[in-house]
Order: C-alpha cells, then sequence, then structure tokens
C-alpha cells in the first residue's frame, strides 16, 4: 500500500518511521511546504528500512500523492501568543482546505486519516473540504489515550496491556471519558480481575490512572516539547488495519449524525476499522455518570465548532 504524509514535522516523520519498521506500508511519500524537511525525513527513514521491512520512501509536491491509498495529514500552524482556540482553528481551517484541495486533485481515491489537533474538530474540517464521505474521512482521535489507559492498567495488574480491553471515549483533549464500566482484562472487569490477583481497583487508582492518562500529554510536552512516538505508532496501526482489511475495533473519530443528543458531530467511540473505512460505530457499556460525560464531552466539541461555519 501507498501511503502518502502530508506534514513532515515530528508526528508525521513519527507516523511514517512506524508504518515502515512495521511494515505497514510498501510506499511512503512525504508533502511538506518545507521541501527540504520532507525531503530530510524521508532519506533519514529509508536508512532504517534495512534494518526493518521494505519500504520505498520519497517526498515530493501533491503529484506525488497519486496512487496513495490512505494520506495522513499532520499539516497545521501553531497557536500564537494570545491567539484563541477559535482564531487557531479558523486558521487551521484554511489550511487544511488548501492541502485537501491538492490531496484530492492527485489522489481522489484516497481515504483521509487526521491527525492535526484538536483531531475531532479537524476531522469535521476535513470532511466538510473533501466531500468524501464520513466513513472514509478518519481522525486518530483517542487511539493515544485508549493505549495510554490499557498501559496504566496493565503496569498496575501486572499484565501485559495488549491483554487490557479498554477505551477512551468522546474528545481527544480534558473532556474525555475514561470508560471504566466496559473496561475488562482478559475476559474478566478490570476491578474483579484486580482484586482475584490482590491488585484492587480503589478510588484511589482510578483518580491516578486518570490523570495519568488525562495529562500525559501535558506531562511529555513540558519535557519535551510535543508528543510523537505514540501518535506515530497509532496511526501506523489504523493504516494497517485499513491496508489488510482487519475489522479492527479502534476508538478512533468520525463525523456521526448525533451522539447522546449532540447532532453532526465528530468524537471518538469504539470502531469496526477495515479497507473501506470506518463500517461500524460500538456503544460501550457505560454508567450514567461515564454518559453524561460522554454527552458533555460531545457539547464542548460542538460548541468549539460554533462560528467555522
Amino acid at each position: 500500500m501507498k501511503v502518502g504524509i502530508v506534514g513532515a514535522g515530528m508526528v508525521g516523520s513519527a507516523a511514517g518511521s512506524a508504518l515502515a519498521l512495521r511494515g505497514g506500508a510498501s510506499e511512503v511519500v512525504f508533502v511538506d511546504r518545507n521541501a527540504a524537511l520532507a525531503q530530510a525525513q524521508a532519506e533519514d527513514i529509508s536508512h532504517a528500512v534495512p534494518f526493518a521491512h521494505p519500504c520505498r520512501l520519497s517526498a515530493g509536491e501533491y503529484d506525488a500523492l497519486e496512487g496513495a491509498e490512505v494520506v495522513i495529514l499532520a499539516a497545521g500552524v501553531a497557536q500564537k501568543p494570545g491567539e484563541s482556540r477559535l482564531s487557531l482553528l479558523s486558521r487551521n481551517a484554511d489550511v487544511f482546505a488548501s492541502v485537501i484541495g491538492g490531496v484530492r486533485a492527485a489522489a481522489p481515491g484516497a481515504m483521509l486519516l487526521v491527525a492535526s489537533n484538536p483531531v475531532d474538530i479537524m476531522t469535521q474540517v476535513a470532511l466538510r473540504a473533501s466531500g468524501l464521505p464520513p466513513e472514509r474521512v478518519i481522525g486518530s482521535g483517542t487511539i493515544l489515550d485508549t493505549a495510554r489507559f490499557r498501559s496504566l492498567l496493565g503496569a498496575h495488574l501486572g499484565i501485559a496491556p495488549q491483554s487490557v480491553h479498554a477505551y477512551v471515549l468522546g474528545e481527544h483533549g480534558d473532556s474525555e471519558v475514561l470508560a471504566w464500566s466496559s473496561a475488562r482484562a482478559g475476559t474478566e472487569p478490570v476491578a474483579r480481575f484486580g482484586a482475584q490477583i490482590g491488585a484492587p481497583i480503589t478510588e484511589e487508582v482510578r483518580a491516578t490512572i486518570d490523570a495519568g492518562v488525562r495529562r500525559a500529554a501535558y506531562r511529555i510536552i513540558e519535557g519535551k516539547g510535543a508528543t510523537w512516538y505514540g501518535i506515530g505508532a497509532g496511526l501506523a496501526r489504523i493504516v494497517q488495519a485499513i491496508r489488510d482489511d482487519q475489522g479492527a475495533v479502534l476508538s478512533v473519530s468520525v463525523v456521526a449524525p448525533e451522539i447522546e443528543g449532540v447532532p453532526d458531530i465528530a468524537l471518538s467511540l469504539p470502531r469496526v476499522v477495515g479497507r473501506k473505512g470506518v463500517s461500524a460505530t460500538l456503544m460501550p457499556e457505560m454508567s450514567e455518570t461515564e454518559t453524561a460525560a460522554l454527552r458533555a464531552s460531545a457539547e464542548v466539541l460542538k460548541e468549539s465548532t460554533q462560528g467555522l461555519w
């Protein structure tokens, strides 16, 4: 599969590296307004290929995306000092309109995978700008938050995170919802699993894990300026689900007609991802508190889009 990546910064390059090292694509093409950066990223990652899987890496203009089946959108603008979030969103919407025009002209059949933040809102912007059906415009959403949740739960329980089945729902941001009610370790609810092995899930443990998930990006940004490895791996995972038509259940963001009474909204729920994009959305078991929190998260996102269109 040929994959295009628009935006050769840290997130875009981490996604390209993860795809190459995981064998997730046969070809990766970088496009960036800084052509030298795109070329340097392609060349640098190509030097890792002999240690991993065959993959051709290159850089070019939008026409180099011809034949790409998935295009990762990792482009965007940074927030200026004193700039409001809505102003940033408006500028990013303008950037996306230009980028998507170039992508659609070169690769009209490509599925769009949105990584730029705020990812849920930018997924809506990408859908409107592209004219594609909603199932073919996928935001990375809470795939990374879900990985953090599983990692911390696995560490507490002393098991591999791959054996933890738990999801973070809603916004990729402060209003996200950790779905404890449906969290499982193997076949068991995590609370029952923890009780059996002497690692109880107390309210204190829940609060610690919640903070660990919710504040992870802030800690990482404080330490090194941005996050990129985790989301790069998450993007590569989504691409592989599409390439291999896996029907994988992943917490990604797509525009839905209605979620918890909030219309026309993009946020994350467990979704079935395969060759045609998102084929189904699942509503996990939730407590009344979690359901209310998901509704509140949807309302936060809805309010943030006011004034964009």
